[in-house]
């Protein structure tokens, strides 16, 4: 098949890499990245948001279908474009993407649906934010911008002043656009993250992983994208991760289904397990990253066959995936993620092409045979063993050897998967 996947990160790196495993599929992932090409991967100048460039492309290199990466065209409508002209496009509808794109809408669907969240307020006002935060308020508390933020926009406020703060920074200052913000509880507990693939009724589950939201060891600091992430997660039991399939992902499904919202592509639970169960932290409309970069890799089915057969609307009989060891990946990022980073070189081409573990490459480019930082995160390392010693001894032995002029990584990933 020809396939055509829209983004540039190390997730679409990797969802090209599994599409790839069947040698007679040709991938294009656009725009992609500079990295990309290293592993193989035909890129593409066209970015995610032209929509009609993309859909062009797709007609005139007849691209069986598109898969959707990244949340922003998923919630600006992408899918409903490729519809209207008649293209298979894999990801949901723009009114699907609203579990990503708005947790006010999510939250009421997780009510209506009776799935176990933190208790929440809404506010659009700052004054009135601002009574409450100063009135009933227990922290600490988390705040939510209510649209995208790239894995940004949450804060655990430990007081009353960084919470005001943040809710002032949210709707006075708009930062990431926010014009709602949402206040909830605090859970406490282990998390952990579940995906789905779904074809209306139907979905699929994927053996669960684990991310690293905290830039420093010890989950400490700021939020970011992800700092890497380990699969499966030993330390959450199958009991565990049957009752969260059972009561999280089955009815939101459903419910989702029975609000006539059609939903086709990918379903991700953030989870924690609480003293008083399992709850969700927040669903999104796509693959997660850092997850998909060590989720994918233990699919030893056909991804792309799969992903037809439901782009298709047929039941899929059989889904195999690997049951032994592990795999971990860990995130190399610029300095100063994820505030203001810095710009360097990173190392020849020969030096990444020569690493025996899998890179997924994110924010990078390419510059007289070296590769340059281009963002805040930058490649992944990812590696399968029989341990997580082993694992980590693999992947941090290969993130010694890179340049460390220029980068920073945690040393502690999958430190809760013992």
């Amino acid at each position: 098949m020809k396939i055509l996947v829209v983004g540039s990160g190390a997730r679409e790196d990797a969802i090209c890499q599994s599409l790839l495993k069947n040698d007679k599929n040709v991938v294009f992932c656009a725009p992609g990245n500079d990295g990309m090409k290293l592993n193989g991967i035909k890129t593409i100048s066209i970015n995610e948001d032209e929509f009609d460039h993309l859909a062009n492309f797709a007609l005139t290199n007849n691209v069986d279908y598109t898969i959707v990466g990244p949340e922003e065209p998923l919630v600006n409508g992408i899918v409903d474009f490729f519809k209207s002209r008649k293209l298979l496009i894999f990801g949901p509808t723009k009114e699907g993407a609203q579990v990503e794109g708005s947790k006010s809408f999510t939250k009421k669907l997780m009510a209506d649906a009776d799935i176990p969240t933190a208790s929440y307020q809404e506010f659009t006002d700052l004054q009135a934010a601002t009574t409450y935060l100063n009135e009933e308020a227990a922290f600490p508390i988390v705040i939510k911008a209510d649209g995208l933020a790239a894995g940004k926009g949450v804060y655990i406020s430990p007081e009353r002043d960084d919470a005001l703060s943040k809710v002032t920074d949210l709707l006075q200052g708009h930062k990431f656009n926010t014009r709602k913000v949402v206040i909830e509880d605090f859970l406490e507990g282990e998390e952990f993250s579940l995906m789905a693939f779904v074809d209306h009724k139907r979905f699929y589950p994927m053996p669960i992983a684990q991310d690293y939201k905290k830039i420093f060891e010890d989950d400490k600091g700021p939020n970011t994208g992800g700092m890497g992430a380990v699969c499966p997660v030993q330390n959450i039991s199958s009991e565990i991760e049957q009752t969260a399939i059972e009561t999280v992902i089955k009815p939101f499904v459903n419910e989702l289904y029975n609000q006539g919202i059609k939903y086709t592509g990918i379903v991700y639970a953030g989870l924690i397990l609480t003293q008083d169960g399992i709850k969700v932290i927040e669903f999104n409309a796509r693959f997660g990253d850092p997850e998909t970069e060590v989720v994918l890799p233990r699919l030893q089915s056909d991804l792309s066959e799969m992903i037809n057969q439901m782009l298709h609307h047929k039941k899929i009989n059989e889904i195999t995936w690997s049951t032994t060891g592990l795999n971990l990946g860990v995130f190399a990022v610029s300095h100063g993620y994820p505030g203001k980073q810095v710009v360097g070189d990173l190392g020849s081409t020969d030096e990444f092409r020569s690493c025996p573990l899998t890179v997924n490459y994110a924010s990078v480019r390419k510059e007289n045979h070296r590769l340059i930082s281009n963002g805040g995160r930058l490649y992944l390392v990812q590696t399968q063993a029989e341990d997580l010693d082993s694992a980590q001894v693999q992947v941090y032995r290969e993130l010694g050897k890179m340049n460390q002029l220029h980068i920073y990584y945690r040393r502690d990933i999958g430190k809760n998967s013992i």
